[in-house]
């Protein structure tokens, strides 16, 4: 398995590993030597594989820059300096199946090199047909538009060539798996109608379903015949100070409401004021396991948290920050479950609004029934484990006289 170093992307393959792991598969997992991202990895039951990386992290979420380029080029930069790194790391090591992030660009040049197969994970949402002409070239265009860009994609076609890759455009490189898992519910696919299902597989959240429990979280006594709210805009946009006093200010000492308020690594409680009694701050929190007994959940709208609401039939008012979960936003409003309040206008007032009349419309109560019992029944980590298995089984299939 190979990863870059960021929960959004090394989060949602965890419980994979963890299952060929447990069903006696020897993992190793190539992942950046920084936050605690080798030990996570070994915990899961793989063999960590580090590598420096130049990426930014999740500490540091400015770094990304604001233009398109600013999000693309350092993924293309970390690939060309970690490349050399693991062919070192895996020189007397080959594998026999390469799974792979898809910000993980080094691992389709190594599968290529050993001549094994190659299966993504996929955290997000993945192209359809069409998506190059509605979405790519658009944005092709733009970068290309640049001198800054037209150099990318120049250093893009020299890297490809070199590594033995020719015949690939980098666009078909980043864009077009051979062959991948969706760890995501179809539910949150635009488009699927049009995704191409003899590559692409969508097996949903994968979640823990072995021995070892998911991290347990009982609510609190003092939260006893109240309603439960869960705020988090996961792990790297979380510098909104002003966002969560609006939280405060919009549930605090309400007597119908405690809330488990997560703000991250980039604000501190003392930011933020006085803490209602009905209401509780920690920096991370078992986001899962709390949405197992909420009642509601204020969420940036991120692939792992959409999901995991989906999973628990929980109402979500959203409030993307960046990349993806301005669109997550858009399919979870279209499906009936959730509200898109765009940070500029979550104000107390409308963020109670926006919980009440989801609350109290029965429609999204069905809705969001009916759409946990179809993410659960797309199978999960165990159908995760099962795809992977056949990919192997076909690679040891004798050839046919």
């Amino acid at each position: 398995m190979f990863s870059v170093a960021a929960h959004g992307h090394v989060n949602p393959s965890l419980e994979v590993i963890r299952e060929l792991a447990a069903r006696g598969h020897r993992v190793t997992y190539a992942i950046p030597d920084q936050g605690g991202f080798v030990d996570l990895v070994r915990s899961a039951g793989a063999e960590p594989k580090p590598y420096r990386s130049t990426l930014p992290t999740d500490d540091d979420p400015d770094a990304w820059g604001t233009e398109i380029i600013d999000y693309v080029e350092p993924f293309f930069n970390d690939a060309v300096q970690a490349l050399p790194q693991l062919r070192e790391a895996y020189a007397d090591d080959e594998p026999d199946l390469v799974l792979y992030d898809i910000a993980s660009y080094p691992a389709r040049v190594l599968a290529h090199d050993w001549g094994v197969p190659i299966v993504q994970l996929s955290p997000a949402m993945v192209a359809w047909e069409g998506y190059e002409q509605e979405v790519g070239a658009p944005m092709t265009e733009q970068i290309k538009s640049t001198e800054r860009g037209r150099a990318y994609y120049t250093r893009w076609r020299d890297w490809l060539d070199e590594n033995g890759l020719k015949s690939m455009t980098a666009d078909d490189f980043m864009g077009r798996p051979d062959r991948c898992l969706v760890l995501i519910p179809r539910a949150l696919q635009p488009n699927a109608d049009r995704v191409d299902t003899t590559r692409y597989t969508f097996v949903g959240a994968c979640h823990r379903t072995r021995t070892e429990e998911a991290p347990a979280w009982t609510p609190p006594a003092a939260a006893a015949g109240r309603k439960l709210l869960l705020v988090s805009l996961g792990s790297t946009f979380t510098k909104q100070p002003a966002f969560y006093r609006s939280c405060i200010e919009a549930f605090g000492n309400d007597p119908d409401w405690y809330v488990i308020l997560q703000i991250g690594k980039h604000v501190t409680p003392q930011e933020l004021g006085d803490i209602p009694p009905n209401m509780e701050t920690h920096s991370w929190v078992p986001q899962r396991a709390i949405l197992d007994h909420a009642d509601a959940f204020i969420t940036h709208a991120g692939a792992g948290g959409s999901q995991e609401g989906l999973a628990t039939a929980t109402p979500m008012v959203c409030v993307p920050q960046a990349a993806d979960q301005f669109g997550n936003a858009d399919i979870l409003q279209s499906l009936g479950v959730a509200t898109h309040l765009p940070t500029e206008q979550a104000t107390p007032e409308a963020l109670r609004k926006a919980i009440h009349t989801l609350l109290t419309d029965p429609e999204v109560a069905r809705r969001c029934a009916e759409l946990r019992t179809q993410t659960l029944a797309e199978g999960g980590t165990p159908q995760a484990a099962d795809l992977i298995e056949a990919e192997l089984r076909e690679r040891s299939r004798p050839a046919e006289s």
